[in-house]
C-alpha cells in the first residue's frame, strides 16, 4: 500500500524578499515547489491551502510537477556570488560563532575568487573538477582542507537544487570522486613519563626567564591540558568558581558538546600546580584561571604559540642534550587531550570512566588510546603513574633523581570479581575482558 502523501511549508527570507515554498514527497520522490513572494500576495494561510490542495492531488495522482517557469524571475540567472552570500546570512543564526567565521572564510578567500562570476547554471561537474586542480596546483591548502570547501560548495548548490534553481548538484555526481584522496590524520600525544616531563620542566624554565607580570605560567597552563584533558575552549573559560580544590574536582560547564559538560578529578601533579597558582592569583570566582594579566580571556593562539609551542621548543634542546629523541610532531593542545587519556589508562582507570573524564560519547579513539598504552611494559606505566601522582621524580638523565620503581605484584589491586578479569601474559596488566574485545573492534574499523 503507498505511503500516505506529507509535506510542509517552507519560509525563506531572500533578497527577493520573504518567498514560501512546499516541500513534499510524491510517487516516491521528494519535491520542492517554490509558491512566491509576500508581494505576490502568499502567506502562511494561502500556502497551507494550497500544500492541501497539492497533496490531494498526489493522492488522486493527477499531480504533475510545474514547468521551470515557476521559479520567480528575481532568482533566474543568480551568480554564486549572491546565493552564496543569501545562503550563508540564512543559516548563521543556527551556527557557532566560530562555523560561521570557518564558512565565511572558505567562501571568501577560496570559493568565491573562482566562482564569484558564475552562474549557478554555470557551475558543472567540469567546473566543480577544475576548482579543485587548481586548488592544488596553488599548494596553499592541504587536500583535507580543500576537501572542507568542496563539502561547502556542494552544501551551498544543494540548497540551489532543492530551490530548483539548477537542473542537479554537481556535486552529486560521483561526490565521492570529486573529493580528493587523504591520508588518515596523524593522531600525535605522550605517553613517555620522560617526555611529559620534560615538557613541563621546560614550560617552567621559560617561566623562570619570563617578566614577573607575564601573567598564567606556562606549566601550569601545560599541566592542565595533559593532567586534565580540558579542550583550549574549556581551558580559556575556566574560572576559579569551577575549581574545587576541597574536593579535588574540576567543573566543566561550557564545552563544544553536551557531553563535554562534566566534573575532571585533579590528579596530584595538578592539584599542586593550581595550589600554587591559586596562592598568587584573585580568589574571586568569577576572575579566570588562566586570563590575562588585566583578567580578560585569552586568544587560543597565544596558548598555541607562546606557552606550547615554546615549551616544545626548548623540551628538544634538553633532550638533545640528554641524548633522548625529540618530542613528536605537530604537537597540539588536543594532543595533551591524548596524552591525558594515555595517562589515566597508565593508572588503572577503565574506558568507560576515562570517556567520562574526556567529555567523549565516542569510544574509537579512547580505546585507541587504551591499546597503544597497553602495548607499553609495566616498568613505563610505573613511570606515568609516578608522574601523576607528582612523586620525587625528574626525567631521565638529568641526574637528578631516579624513576620510581616498578610496581611489585603484591602492590596490585585484588581482584574484586576474577571471573571477569583476567592477566595478560605481554606484562599488560590487568584489563577487563570486555575492554579488549572493544579495543579490537575499534581497531578494525
Amino acid at each position: 500500500m503507498p505511503k500516505a502523501a506529507t509535506g510542509q511549508i517552507v519560509v525563506k527570507e531572500t533578497a527577493a524578499g520573504r518567498v514560501y515554498a512546499l516541500r513534499f514527497r510524491a510517487y516516491g520522490q521528494r519535491h520542492y515547489l517554490t509558491l512566491g513572494t509576500a508581494t505576490d500576495g502568499w502567506n502562511h494561510a494561502r500556502s497551507q491551502a494550497e500544500l492541501e490542495n497539492v497533496l490531494a492531488d498526489v493522492r488522486r495522482g493527477i499531480w504533475r510537477p510545474p514547468a521551470p517557469s515557476a521559479v520567480p524571475a528575481a532568482w533566474v540567472d543568480l551568480t554564486f556570488h549572491v546565493f552564496a552570500s543569501e545562503w550563508l546570512a540564512e543559516i548563521a543564526p543556527t551556527l557557532r560563532p566560530n562555523t560561521v567565521l570557518d564558512y565565511r572564510w572558505q567562501l571568501s578567500h577560496h570559493l568565491l575568487p573562482f566562482f564569484h562570476a558564475h552562474r549557478l547554471t554555470e557551475i558543472t561537474v567540469a567546473e566543480v573538477d577544475r576548482y579543485r586542480a587548481e586548488k592544488l596546483r596553488e599548494g596553499v591548502l592541504a587536500p583535507s582542507s580543500i576537501n572542507k570547501t568542496l563539502t561547502r560548495l556542494g552544501q551551498i548548490l544543494d540548497v540551489a537544487d532543492e530551490r530548483e534553481l539548477i537542473a542537479r548538484n554537481p556535486m552529486s555526481v560521483n561526490r565521492r570522486r570529486r573529493k580528493l584522496k587523504t591520508p588518515p590524520p596523524s593522531r600525535s600525544y605522550l605517553d613517555q613519563a620522560d617526555q611529559i616531563a620534560t615538557l613541563l620542566e621546560a614550560a617552567g624554565q621559560l617561566d623562570k626567564e619570563a617578566r614577573i607580570d607575564r601573567g598564567t605560567s606556562r606549566r601550569t597552563t601545560i599541566a592542565a591540558l595533559a593532567f586534565a584533558g580540558l579542550r583550549i575552549g574549556e581551558l580559556l573559560a575556566l574560572r576559579w568558581g569551577d575549581v574545587d580544590l576541597a574536593t579535588k574536582r574540576l567543573r566543566i560547564g561550557a564545552s563544544k558538546t553536551d557531553a563535554g559538560v562534566r566534573e575532571v578529578d585533579l590528579l596530584p601533579t595538578l592539584y599542586r600546580a593550581l595550589a600554587e597558582l591559586r596562592a598568587t592569583s584573585s580568589h574571586e570566582p568569577d576572575a579566570l584561571v588562566f586570563g590575562t594579566t588585566s583578567g580578560r580571556q585569552q586568544n587560543p593562539s597565544n596558548i598555541r604559540n607562546r606557552a606550547l609551542a615554546l615549551s616544545v621548543e626548548r623540551a628538544n634542546e634538553l633532550l638533545a642534550e640528554r641524548d633522548q629523541p625529540p618530542l613528536p610532531a605537530r604537537l597540539t593542545p588536543h594532543s595533551l587531550r591524548r596524552t591525558y587519556a594515555s595517562l589515566l589508562f597508565a593508572i588503572g582507570r577503565p574506558a568507560p570512566e576515562v570517556m567520562e573524564q574526556l567529555g567523549h560519547t565516542d569510544a574509537r579513539l579512547t580505546l585507541r588510546v587504551y591499546a597503544r598504552t597497553m602495548r607499553q611494559n609495566t616498568a613505563e606505566r610505573a613511570r606515568l603513574k609516578g608522574l601523576v601522582e607528582g612523586v620525587d621524580w625528574a626525567p631521565m638523565g638529568t641526574g637528578e633523581h631516579s624513576a620510581p620503581q616498578e610496581a611489585t605484584p603484591t602492590q596490585r589491586p585484588k581482584r574484586k570479581n576474577p571471573s571477569n578479569r583476567r592477566a595478560s601474559n605481554h606484562g599488560h596488566g590487568w584489563f577487563r575482558t570486555s575492554d579488549l574485545s572493544r579495543v579490537k573492534r575499534a581497531l578494525s574499523h
